[in-house]
């Protein structure tokens, strides 16, 4: 049998249709296909059969299922079930929309609790940050600087935040601008909180990305900020990446959804850095 934990019901960032089904980016996907990307992701493999068990539909439907995550790259077929792609690079934005998407909303709960009324923000690329964005759509008089689209559309939805963007040329996948004109754009604001991701950390506590220009977006927004704010699930401790770009310890605070692995923790060691896991308060 699949050996997998319950899972929470994902919910696409993108746009929420109906109780049945979500947009991811601008394909229409089932909770069901969510759950599915979600799991196979997490466990590395699932059958048909175990799928068809385990969601109690028939064969047929699974396989349907899974042919239309197949076709948006998300799943890949195998030998009797399905998998993740390989990972030659980044996952798609489109999956990392769904993977660990409740546990993300927790850490931007976390964040959204942390930002006031009236504060100007700079906000990076990726899920995690446009997830705490969608969480800070309650607040009041936002200034928002972002070379990321996602999360500057989902700014824009409150008539009361200001919202600027990067110029440049767009990453169509991830929609974000990258390259020298995001670097100089986030060089030209001095904001009250910085709000970025990184795709893996390694046990030194080195921070990876898997292009030099989102390692250089990155750093540009800590460098011109007064409080930075790292968000990352766990996934990402030990998540393999090429690019290297700061540490753990350059960050004010780090927000997760699990305890640092112990590992992690001798690169915090007399730093002042503070850790916030969802739910737990904070440490260090």
């Amino acid at each position: 049998m699949l050996a997998v934990h319950p899972l929470s019901t994902p919910v696409v960032a993108a746009q929420q249709i109906s109780g049945r089904r979500h947009m991811l980016g601008q394909v229409d996907i089932s909770k069901r296909q969510a759950e599915i990307a979600d799991l196979v992701q997490k466990a590395g493999f699932a059958s048909v059969e175990e799928l068809a068990e385990r969601f109690e539909v028939t064969t047929q439907t699974i396989r349907r299922d899974v042919n239309g995550l197949c076709e948006l790259g998300v799943l890949r077929r195998t030998h009797g079930g399905v998998e993740p792609p390989a990972p030659a690079s980044n996952i798609h934005y489109s999956t990392r929309q769904i993977l660990n998407h409740p546990e993300k909303q927790l850490i931007a709960e976390q964040v959204a609790a942390r930002i006031e009324n009236n504060q100007s923000l700079a906000f990076s690329i990726g899920t995690t940050p446009e997830i705490v964005m969608q969480a800070l759509t309650g607040h009041e008089k936002l200034a928002i600087f972002t070379n990321n689209l996602n999360v500057a559309f989902t700014a824009s939805s409150n008539p009361s935040f200001q919202v600027t963007i990067a110029g440049g040329r767009l990453r169509h996948g991830d929609r974000d601008i990258l390259g020298s004109a995001a670097q100089t754009f986030f060089s030209n604001y001095k904001v009250d909180v910085g709000i970025f991701g990184v795709a893996g950390v390694d046990e030194d506590g080195t921070l990876l990305d898997f292009h030099e220009d989102e390692v250089a977006a990155r750093q540009s927004i800590l460098a011109n900020c007064r409080k930075s704010f790292l968000v990352l699930d766990h996934s990402k401790f030990g998540r393999g990446a090429h690019v290297r770009g700061g540490q753990l310890k350059d960050v004010d605070a780090i927000f997760t959804d699990r305890p640092v692995p112990g590992e992690f923790l001798a690169s915090l060691e007399g730093e002042a850095t503070e850790f916030i896991v969802a739910g737990e308060g904070s440490g260090l």
